[in-house]
């Protein structure tokens, strides 16, 4: 358990902020400029703050009211940035062996050779950085965080200088660590589809302060005031129950509704989390017959709250939230109030397979 509390000046911006981060990914999420790195670099001691607290299990990282400060190298902490800084006259092998220099004597490490299967950078390790692909040094570079023996990891924006095609390429392996490694990690992001996929908590930053924080199926709904791009999202989970190779989707259930969704190369039984962006979802009275959208859920109106010439529709789908956003025509044409049953529509196509969280919640049965 990590808990940090934050008071510093940059210029005109001012960092003041709050929060406990645990096991499993905790992202730090927000708009580009909202401090999110600012406060990784505090935490990792690459910036002294002139108001702090932070303690790691326990340990005392910074209190600046009693003149404590721990200095980086012992803090333990993996670092892995936007790009992989990796050494270009090295090898990737002398790469990834360059974070034991870091690994304090004594303690328990990764064994280099299950690190390598881990990552899946065996076939990478004589290669040198300029013959890689952003993926492969990513990989190595989270591979020499790995060999410091680290007790906390910090991935900074780790895939924001990624195309599509790579970041599909690493998730996985970030998934790993947060499930089979378990070492704590705080992720910073400014991608949604990102977080919902790896993320066991979410600390939504906005001008430098803490707006909310706590699971990623209460905070999406939340993003809509930080930035005019962004949209309320709803998270829902559902278990796989198959998959239609013909028409290439995978069948999940919610209660009693069936889902069909793009095709996720997971097997049956996997309970998965979706985002679905609260613009994608359309509200009917009854349920339609012809209509392209394949997925109708029922359930019952929560709230409905005013967002401009819109309003954002709450809605419980078998315990679950899913929010809407219409506008306020159609929620007068539809005569739309709390309590009432609605079908809630959309696509298969709405639901991203970059963004399905899976994998064991390590904080489920604590």
């Amino acid at each position: 358990m990590i808990s940090v509390m934050i008071d510093h000046h940059q210029g005109d911006f001012h960092l003041e902020t709050a929060f406990e981060a645990g096991a499993g990914v905790t992202a730090l999420f927000g708009p580009s400029g909202s401090g999110k790195t600012s406060i990784v670099r505090i935490i990792a001691g690459l910036a002294r703050p002139e108001r702090a607290k932070i303690l790691f299990d326990g340990q005392t990282w910074i209190d600046t009211a009693s003149g404590l400060y721990v200095p980086t190298h012992r803090r333990r902490i993996g670092c892995v940035f936007q790009e992989g800084r990796l050494f270009p006259h090295l090898t990737a092998r002398q790469n990834l062996r360059y974070g034991r220099f870091f690994a304090p004597k004594g303690e328990p490490m990764l064994d280099e050779g299950e690190v390598i299967e881990l990552l899946g950078i065996g076939h990478l390790l004589d290669a040198r950085p300029a013959t890689l692909s952003g993926g492969e040094k990513q990989r190595v570079a989270i591979g020499r965080a790995l060999l410091a023996a680290p007790r906390l990891i910090m991935m900074d924006e780790p895939l924001s200088a990624l195309d599509r095609p790579r970041k599909l390429e690493i998730l996985p392996y970030i998934e790993r660590i947060r499930d089979i490694v378990r070492i704590p990690v705080i992720y910073v992001s400014h991608a949604i589809d990102e977080v919902a996929r790896l993320s066991n908590a979410v600390v939504l930053i906005d001008h430098g302060r803490v707006v909310a924080q706590g699971a990623p199926a209460e905070i999406f709904p939340e993003v809509a005031g930080l930035s005019d791009a962004m949209v309320p999202q709803s998270i829902i989970e559902a278990r796989l129950v198959g998959h239609e190779d013909y028409y290439g989707l995978s069948i999940a259930e919610l209660g009693e509704d069936i889902l069909t969704l793009q095709p996720i190369d997971l097997p049956v039984g996997t309970i998965v989390r979706l985002r679905i962006p609260a613009t994608d979802v359309m509200l009917a009275l009854n349920r339609p017959e012809e209509i392209s959208a394949l997925n109708h859920l029922l359930g019952r109106i929560l709230t409905i709250s005013r967002d401009g010439a819109h309003v954002l529709v709450t809605i419980d789908c078998a315990g679950q939230r899913l929010v809407a956003r219409i506008t306020l025509l159609s929620m007068e044409r539809l005569g739309l109030k709390e309590g009432l049953m609605v079908h809630a529509l959309f696509k298969a196509a709405t639901v991203d397979s970059m963004s399905v969280f899976h994998g064991q919640d390590p904080n489920a049965g604590s």
